[in-house]
């Protein structure tokens, strides 16, 4: 998909940025007023809006009962979004105030009346009937909350940033049967700051050294970092653009807003000698990156860099009314700027290029800091707080002063394959802040690093803003265990209990997401994650998903057919096989230290017989491989020294993620570890062996093990080129049964 997109795309941007920059004055440093931002139609009237994108939307996903829907647009009321659905046996009405609330109301009549799932990923509408059955009387539901937020500022770079649009369009339709209307969008961000710096003193070859490769924007965004992995080309700038004001437009399409990100100052080195009044203040380093520098918001040459910015990137990807932007994220400096004034600063820049924005702002740390919120207007702010379910005790009224916020959670960080989530904290807590007097709760926010995992969760968490009042764990779960493989079933029921009572109800208190597995660490007899910042124990009874997995294996023949069960059988095998690391390691470990060279030769076999079995059990499942993870990325390429390039910014987020320092020092490396066929053989695989080995031979010889340059082997596979398949083989449900058979004996 994504080398058809390049193809789409063949008037250069030097064309467009020409057609453009001569609509702005050509003096960088002495520019005058940037024309006002050009009218761009945003959605009509939701008393008139066209039905017809909901109608397409369901083309997409239920291509043979389509036909049996009637979609009706309404006006939108004072009290918000809502969706009816009614009908009769093959015709059945759906009522809506957008044509995504329309497609979250057709989402409610699949999960609530047809009985079946349409999940992320998995679903089972292999079991939808052909003729649609009838609703009994008429099922309404309205939103709980205005906004419906979903994506974190990591999630192109840990879930996949050289998509095509057809990726990016299902996700979005995906989204919308889930009742999401708010979607950020960070694709070809680096357009609008490629065109404006070039008004102020930077060449395009310096600016594209100083962007990095699409998987490591986020950071760039974030003022982390830049120039990883680059450098970048134009055409690659060009490319991404398009695909982001396609994905900005869908989006539109469907009634949702396209969070764009906003400008609060982010520089290259040199700015303030490059023109003459800047003030720049150096921001340091973030995991060993050299930070960009940061413009002071309140100096002479702020507004006109942010309004050009606006410019540019309305021309590209239309209007939005809502901008994400995070100023002195981890471990940011102000410097001697004064943060209020700053922040409004920022406000007024956004505000002067579109009246009336949202400024988004991600609840994080010590962030959005009370001097950075006295500086604005409150009202015009949105706060996704990323630790709502984290920790106890938050009192967000009082520490964010009334600042209109979100509920929300990051249940997975770097796009673990690890199953589970603090699901339990949810039902209670987000009706406990949004009932309580003065409430300034406004919405929530599905915040994952790395989506496309989990589906039980993004399924629950998104209905919290339809249900009426608490969700009623147990029962959820037991209606969810009916719908997934698209017909009750008492052992899909028992093997959904197990896991709601394990992986699914960890505690808030410290963390947000389940432990990582050991396989993916860096070998030592005393590895208890492999992430730096991820759990160091288990969350949860590890029995609990053999027994899931145990009774997954026993659904009635006829339900394993659906895409969501052979999805799920792999994952929750794969978790159990995964768990058992914990046990067989200290198990190795001693062994080892009372140098019981058969034992420990034994241990070995076992581990390495597991980890063979894993491999062989996540190659059967697509959404497990490799192999279309790094296609994607050389597809976009256009020569063979850019395809190395992409491929080398996609393999390195997975493993070393960075250069030697931010790698070992900061510990970045392993951050986004996943259980993946091709990672496992390739990567995790041989450490543990030549770790092992190491060991060996330090047990004949009586000596210590020799030290392993883990960065260097890891650096070598990262800079490599080996294909690997996009296609799965083996049988999930047979290769499920062997892992249960290995953890039985």
């Amino acid at each position: 998909m994504a080398s058809r997109l390049i193809l789409r795309c063949r008037p250069t941007l030097v064309v467009a940025a020409l057609a453009l920059l001569t609509a702005v004055s050509p003096a960088a440093t002495t520019a005058a007023p940037v024309p006002a931002p050009v009218p761009v139609p945003g959605p009509p009237p939701p008393s008139a809006f066209d039905p017809s994108p909901a109608r397409a939307g369901l083309e997409r996903l239920l291509p043979s009962v389509a036909g049996q829907f009637e979609l009706v647009a309404v006006e939108e009321p004072a009290s918000g979004d809502y969706f009816s659905v009614s009908g009769t046996t093959g015709a059945i009405q759906v009522r809506g105030t957008s044509p995504a609330t329309l497609l979250a109301g057709v989402g409610w009549y699949l999960e609530r009346v047809a009985g079946v799932d349409i999940g992320w990923p998995g679903d089972s509408l292999a079991r939808l009937p052909s003729t649609l059955p009838e609703v009994t009387g008429t099922i309404t539901r309205k939103a709980a909350v205005p906004h419906r937020y979903a994506l974190n500022d990591t999630d192109e770079g840990y879930s996949g940033a050289y998509r095509g649009f057809a990726s990016y369009r299902h996700d979005i339709d995906l989204m919308a049967l889930h009742g999401v209307n708010e979607v950020f969008v960070p694709t070809g961000a680096e357009y609008a700051y490629y065109l404006a710096l070039q008004r102020f003193g930077y060449t395009a070859a310096e600016l594209r050294d100083w962007i990095p490769a699409p998987a490591h924007q986020g950071w760039w965004l974030l003022q982390n970092m830049s120039g990883f992995a680059g450098p970048v080309s134009e055409q690659l700038i060009e490319s991404r653009a398009s695909l982001g004001s396609k994905i900005a437009e869908h989006l539109r399409s469907l009634g949702m807003t396209p969070v764009l990100p906003g400008f609060f100052g982010t520089v290259p080195p040199e700015f303030a000698t490059r023109n003459p009044g800047a003030v720049t203040v150096p921001q340091g380093k973030w995991v060993g990156f050299a930070r960009p520098d940061w413009l002071d918001p309140t100096g002479p040459v702020f507004a006109r860099l942010a309004a050009t910015y606006y410019w540019f990137q309305q021309r590209r990807f239309g209007d939005s009314d809502m901008f994400k932007m995070d100023l002195l994220h981890e471990g940011g400096t102000p410097g001697p700027v004064d943060v209020a004034g700053a922040a409004g600063a920022v406000q007024q820049a956004l505000e002067a290029a579109h009246p009336g924005a949202t400024w988004v702002m991600l609840g994080w740390q010590r962030n959005p800091s009370e001097a950075l919120l006295s500086g604005v207007d409150r009202r015009r702010v949105l706060v996704v707080d990323g630790l709502s379910d984290r920790y106890d005790g938050l009192d967000r009224e009082t520490e964010w002063g009334g600042t209109p916020y979100a509920f929300g959670s990051i249940g997975n960080f770097g796009g673990h394959t690890s199953l589970g989530s603090n699901t339990g904290v949810w039902g209670d807590r987000f009706h406990t802040w949004l009932t309580a007097p003065g409430s300034s709760l406004r919405g929530i926010a599905y915040l994952p690093e790395g989506t496309g995992g989990n589906p039980a969760a993004f399924d629950l968490f998104t209905e919290l803003a339809w249900q009426p009042g608490p969700v009623d764990h147990r029962s959820w779960f037991a209606a969810y265990a009916a719908r997934r493989y698209g017909g009750a079933d008492p052992h899909a029921a028992a093997a959904w209990e197990q896991l709601r009572l394990g992986p699914y109800s960890t505690p808030s208190g410290t963390w947000s997401e389940p432990q990582d597995g050991l396989l993916a660490a860096r070998p030592s007899l005393t590895a208890a994650r492999a992430a730096r910042w991820s759990p160091s124990a288990m969350r949860y009874d590890a029995a609990t998903v053999e027994r899931a997995l145990a009774e997954l294996l026993r659904v009635a023949p006829e339900l394993r057919a659906t895409d969501a069960y052979r999805f799920d059988v792999v994952d929750v095998a794969r978790q159990a096989l995964t768990n058992r690391g914990r046990v067989l390691l200290p198990r190795i470990r001693t062994a080892y230290e009372v140098k019981d060279a058969a034992r420990f030769r034994e241990l070995v076999a076992e581990w390495n017989a597991q980890v063979e079995l894993l491999g062989r059990l996540v190659a059967s499942d697509r959404r497990f491989l490799l192999g279309p993870w790094l296609a994607d990325a050389r597809a976009w390429g256009t020569d063979r020294a850019e395809r190395d390039r992409l491929e080398y910014d996609a393999r390195s987020i997975l493993t070393t993620w960075g250069d030697r320092v931010p790698s070992e020092t900061g510990g970045l490396h392993d951050y986004a570890n996943r259980e993946w066929a091709g990672l496992i053989q390739d990567v995790y695989a041989p450490r543990w062996a030549a770790y092992f080995a190491s060991l060996d031979t330090a047990l004949a010889n009586r000596t210590d093990p020799q030290p392993i340059d883990w960065f260097a082997r890891d650096d070598a596979w990262a800079r490599g080129h080996k294909r690997y398949t996009t296609t799965p083989t083996g049988d999930p449900v047979a290769l499920a049964a062997e892992v249960m058979a290995a953890l039985s004996r």
